[in-house]
């Protein structure tokens, strides 16, 4: 009788560990591991985060499937800082990891030769707008406080903005980003480089787009290494 129970037990647990594998192939535990390596290893990140658990602040909550919180390096010396939730993120909690967010990857490791681990990645709000839709005035208000508290956990070296709203809202005015992109600004004391947003660029996928791209990438790495040292 003990011999069919321990044949039974040793069924389940190989069993068990079949699946665990499974979501490892499929991406899965990665994600989980992630999000927990990231409050593990930043206590002011992990604060942050918690700080933002069932936020309902703004009408925001009333559609999201979770909060997308950030992702990366948290003492990263470069920090990128998109839009908002797509609906692959606001699905695995994680940003940019969409069809944007593919492309994003790709400048980042291929572009650049590093990883995306090794770069900090957020948005200016942290739930999925319905529709994808710009997020209002109220609602990158809302989430500024979050925002602001991880730049400062990070406290990188160079940011680079995605797009027109986190442009806009680091430069603190409305901007057209084909006019403002590769020129350099500041946000709390921290060199700003704004670029196109890889959505931008699927949408309009041409050789010139992404050769500017890929020099504002290029300038701002460049630039991170130069303050780092």
């Amino acid at each position: 009788m003990k011999t069919d129970k321990s044949n039974l037990l040793y069924e389940t647990i190989r069993s068990a560990l079949r699946h665990v594998e499974e979501f490892v192939e499929e991406g899965v535990a990665p994600i989980k591991r992630l999000q927990s390596d990231e409050n593990k290893t930043s206590p002011a990140l992990g604060l942050i985060h918690d700080q933002l658990k069932g936020c309902t602040r703004c009408p925001l909550h009333e559609q999201r499937t979770q909060i997308v919180f950030g992702d990366g390096d948290p003492n990263a010396n470069l920090m990128f800082i998109g839009e908002g939730p797509g609906e692959k993120e606001d699905l695995l909690g994680l940003p940019f990891v969409g069809r944007a967010g593919e492309l994003l990857t790709k400048m980042i490791e291929n572009g650049l030769g590093i990883t995306r681990k090794e770069a900090y990645i957020c948005n200016i709000v942290k739930c999925r707008p319905p529709k994808n839709r710009t997020p209002t005035p109220t609602e990158v208000g809302t989430c500024r406080t979050f925002l602001d508290s991880q730049i400062k956990a990070v406290s990188p070296k160079t940011i680079v903005t995605l797009g027109k709203p986190a442009s806009s809202l680091l430069l603190g005015k409305d901007i057209a980003i084909t006019k403002v992109r590769g020129t350099w600004h500041e946000y709390q004391g921290i060199p700003v480089m704004p670029t196109l947003h890889p959505a931008f660029v699927l949408r309009q996928y041409t050789e010139q787009n992404r050769r500017l791209v890929w020099q504002d990438l290029k300038a701002a790495l460049a630039r991170s290494r130069e303050t780092s040292v």
